[in-house]
């Protein structure tokens, strides 16, 4: 068997022999290496030539690999993209069956002429299931499985008639006017007995007609003329995916064990790394052991470890500069209070990291119509609503007297989605009435955290939005420059 890489053909006797010449490169190396340093050790510079070389040599093996793997790929993804086209086609074609099934059931039960609008729509405009079968090529029609799928066609083509005569039954058991439905509606033919049931009759007769055994019956039958197309289709298929499958797997064990190599690699270079920049971090090696800050300077990294240190060093001295709980928190809620807020907003990554703000909608109202010890359940209520609909690692803060901030570490414009959603989560809470209690909503504004803002930008950021947010109506939420 032959394998296309590059436009030229290479055996697999080749392909091992490549993989063999490897071994004995990466072979000469390590003894290369291992003599060095026995004689009079590794200098950094030619260390650095070394791993150069040896960076270079892999990845243009890595390069070669991946070209190749590629092309397996295309073809596994050809393979593929046909099986998924076919299933796709066949399940099309089901689904639309048993959605026409579905509308003209509705519309025996309920009477209501938008279900049978539904129906139509589905068989003259949508039309799914012929383009299920259109999806088909020339040669594809010639097999088995497109024989199934035209077999799955015809049996539910055959049932609108049974559907035609179920919809007049419905119509004039419910009064609608003939005139204003489908032609085929119109034209099904029924029997003298038929004509001659009462409302009530013919409402059971329409449903039992589509719901009885003869009808479950030819539903049954089109589900299994699909399965059979389903079936075959993999049949026909999993041969050619197999074969693919398994060149692919080969290859990508390859580039695996090409990758390892090019990882240790970069590990080492790494670690030399770290070894040459120790004396710029001198500096907060002895304010450490001198139990001081850290100054948040230097590189994203150095910043990160700076401030992690600072927030860890800091609450151990909780004690020393009063920081206890009762200072962090608020007595009402037991959530951080503005003193918590402020010292957390100044040690996480403001990079990295979201601000929300939150605003209860008319407050003043609750409290001058219901008195303070309500307004203060409100409060309980809204804090604890807010802090179970976040994140554990996120800080939930009381800043005013019904304003909260949340601030979200690890947050990203990615979470856009997810806000929305939680935000109306917490206003159909709210919204449930609880006795003694008035339902209240919230309004809310956030900020996605970027480079050169500061503890003070990011929360004007996310008030303007909160503003925003509360001229907009109730239960809002706004984004900063979004």
């Amino acid at each position: 068997m032959k394998c296309m890489m590059g436009g030229s053909m290479i055996s697999r006797s080749a392909g091992r022999s490549w993989k063999d010449q490897r071994g004995i490169e990466f072979s000469n190396m390590k003894l290369v290496l291992g003599k060095i340093a026995k004689e009079r050790g590794i200098s950094l510079g030619n260390l650095n030539i070394l791993m150069l070389i040896a960076a270079l040599l892999v990845s243009g093996l890595l390069f070669a690999s991946m070209r190749y793997t590629s092309a397996v790929y295309r073809e596994t993804r050809e393979i593929t993209r046909h099986m998924v086209e076919w299933r796709d086609s066949s399940s099309q074609l089901q689904e639309a069956s048993d959605y026409l099934t579905e509308q003209m059931r509705l519309f025996a039960v309920t009477g209501d002429q938008q279900y049978l609008n539904n129906y139509f729509t589905e068989a003259k405009v949508t039309k799914r299931r012929d383009h299920a079968l259109e999806a088909f090529d020339e040669k594809e029609r010639s097999k088995a499985a497109y024989q199934s799928l035209v077999g799955a066609m015809e049996d539910s083509v055959e049932l609108m008639d049974t559907e035609y005569r179920a919809a007049k039954l419905t119509a004039q058991a419910f009064g609608l006017s003939m005139e204003e439905l489908p032609a085929e509606v119109q034209e099904a033919v029924l029997t003298d007995e038929e004509d001659e049931l009462g409302s009530e009759e013919k409402k059971a007769y329409a449903i039992n007609l589509l719901f009885g055994e003869q009808y479950s019956a030819k539903k049954a039958a089109i589900n299994g003329q699909t399965q059979k197309c389903l079936s075959e289709l993999s049949g026909e298929l999993q041969a050619e995916q197999n074969e693919a499958s398994a060149k692919l797997e080969r290859q990508v064990f390859a580039e695996h064990l090409l990758t390892v190599v090019y990882m240790l690699i970069m590990i080492a270079v790494v670690v030399m790394t770290f070894f040459m920049i120790i004396k710029p971090l001198q500096k907060s090696v002895e304010l450490i052991r001198d139990e001081k800050d850290i100054p948040i300077t230097g590189a994203y990294e150095i910043r990160f470890l700076a401030k992690t240190y600072n927030l860890m060093y800091n609450t151990n001295l909780s004690n020393k500069e009063k920081l206890t709980y009762a200072a962090t928190h608020d007595k009402l809620t037991g959530l951080y209070n503005r003193r918590g807020y402020d010292f957390l907003i100044k040690n996480v990554d403001l990079e990295t990291s979201s601000l929300v703000l939150f605003d209860i909608d008319i407050f003043k109202d609750v409290n001058d119509e219901n008195g303070h010890d309500v307004g203060d359940r409100v409060l309980r209520r809204v804090s604890e609503t807010i802090f179970n609909s976040f994140r554990s690692q996120d800080y939930i803060c009381r800043i005013g007297g019904d304003e909260f901030a949340v601030i979200m570490v690890h947050a990203d414009e990615q979470l856009i989605n997810l806000m929305k959603k939680k935000i109306q989560l917490i206003n159909e809470i709210l919204s449930e009435e609880i006795e003694g209690e008035p339902t209240v909503s919230v309004s809310a504004g956030m900020a996605f955290g970027k480079k050169a803002d500061t503890t003070e930008t990011i929360f004007k950021k996310a008030d303007e939005a909160l503003y925003k947010a509360k001229g907009g109506g109730r239960k809002q939420l706004c984004f900063y420059g979004i």
